[in-house]
């Protein structure tokens, strides 16, 4: 595994002021990077992190192999049924270590595996759309919840089990897997009154911090991904993210940095992959950072409203619609990009006849192309006062992207740390959720959909 983080472009002595930081504003955190660190490890090890420990644990990696092996044989599609960390981890590490086009490649070029689907939304066009394209009896339904109770999943369930049932009867059960609390919740009491296929979640790991878990191991196992290699490269991460130095250890250092940057304004932070495997990395990571920091309420029960807003981008693409407000816009952002140095493959510019103002490129590669572009990017922000870092991996592996996952976990709990706020939970998504459930009429939430009507009562609604 090789991953690097240069954090030259962060510093006032290549951005200048006012956004650059200077050693004096990093020496004055060691201190409380000590504090944050001892508490984090005491807290490990009283069992209350356990997603710290996720890449070493054997037996259920050794289940989720045999598992993922035995669902691959069984259908031609596997669709997995979720929201939130219930889907956007396992689709950022599907895209980045299987082909681009897994799914539009014949079984022969997948390797036999099946096709992997991620249903993350209530959209019926979309989800209708999805169901048309399937045959019962080539698809599993993997549903995924930890509560088992997410609006959306369920509703998902209701209608794929009643899909199944319609077309298969009492096979609908074969075709239907659960990975949920391992001890309580609808899902779990369907499962074992059921008799269903199901994995479990472990206690005290979120949504957002569960890729490494059942929750994406299996999805990716079914579809071919080498998951004893992911979760090397995590647990070889592991030791560079627990140092207990500040200026040693990347994922407290890159925490330290963007907090910093976020004390002088700089209150966006864009993650900007130049890699198409890693660009969904950038939508799970916007979820672990926008739903772990942003918060109302410190932990010592002051008001804060505290948190960067995370944008994702792609390089080159965004070059061409985002980086002009980046580059003259307003001091708020500080952007990280995702370099590559082997690519895996590479494309040569043949020459171009009648066409000289292309002669530059003759002989040149797809690869020189890209990384020039993220250098020169970068360059450019610098040349302009704004703080950027790069994390380089040397090539997209599973490796690597167990490693940049473990590190975006560590990172996110030590910014809570630094911003002192509770990183683990998620107190603005469940009021919203309640008033889904008055809406609905779930019965308990009555008073949900009292304080929805005064709400929109209240006001005249103004509308064109």
């Amino acid at each position: 595994m090789s991953i690097r983080l240069d954090y030259t472009n962060m510093l006032a002595d290549a951005i200048g002021e006012p956004c650059g930081i200077s050693p004096n504003e990093l020496d004055a955190l060691r201190k409380p990077a000590q504090a944050i660190h001892q508490d984090l490890m005491q807290r490990r090890e009283q069992g209350l992190l356990p997603f710290y420990d996720l890449p070493f644990d054997r037996v259920v990696l050794e289940s989720v192999k045999q598992l993922g092996d035995q669902l691959a044989g069984r259908c031609s599609h596997f669709v997995v049924l979720g929201i939130g960390g219930s889907a956007l981890g396992t689709l950022a590490l599907f895209r980045a270590l299987r082909p681009l086009y897994h799914n539009l490649l014949p079984a022969v070029e997948r390797d036999g595996r099946p096709r992997l689907l991620i249903l993350d939304n209530v959209d019926p066009a979309g989800f209708g759309e999805a169901l048309d394209l399937l045959t019962p009896d080539e698809t599993i339904f993997c549903v995924i919840s930890k509560s088992g109770s997410t609006v959306e999943t369920s509703c998902q369930l209701m209608i794929a089990r009643h899909w199944l049932e319609t077309a298969l009867g009492d096979r609908w059960r074969d075709h239907l897997v659960v990975i949920t609390d391992p001890e309580s919740g609808s899902l779990r009491e369907l499962a074992e009154r059921e008799q269903l296929t199901s994995c479990a979640i472990p206690s005290g790991v979120g949504g957002r911090f569960s890729v490494l878990t059942p929750v994406g191991l299996l999805p990716l196992a079914v579809a071919g991904v080498d998951i004893d290699a992911l979760l090397a490269g995590a647990a070889e991460m592991e030791e560079r993210a627990t140092r207990s130095d500040l200026l040693e250890n990347p994922a407290y250092l890159n925490a330290a940095l963007q907090v910093l940057s976020y004390r002088k304004g700089q209150h966006i932070s864009v993650l900007m992959p130049y890699s198409d495997r890693l660009r969904d990395i950038a939508d799970w990571y916007r979820q672990l950072w926008a739903e772990s920091l942003g918060k109302r309420t410190a932990l010592d029960g002051s008001r804060v409203h505290v948190g960067p807003t995370p944008v994702k981008a792609l390089g080159t693409t965004d070059q061409h619609s985002q980086v002009q407000l980046y580059m003259e816009g307003p001091f708020d952002k500080v952007v990280t990009f995702l370099a590559v140095e082997d690519y895996g493959r590479d494309l040569v510019f043949p020459a171009f006849p009648g066409a000289g103002h292309l002669d530059y490129l003759s002989g040149r590669s797809m690869t020189e192309l890209i990384q020039a572009e993220q250098q020169a990017t970068a360059a450019a922000l610098t040349s302009n006062g704004r703080p950027n870092c790069t994390l380089t991996l040397d090539r997209v592996s599973p490796q690597n992207v167990g490693g940049l996952v473990y590190l975006f976990e560590v990172q996110t709990l030590f910014a809570g740390g630094l911003f002192g706020v509770d990183p683990l939970d998620q107190p603005g998504v469940e009021e919203g959720k309640k008033y889904t459930y008055g809406l609905m009429d779930r019965p308990g939430f009555e008073d949900m959909k009292q304080r929805f009507e005064s709400i929109v009562g209240g006001v005249t609604r103004r509308q064109l």
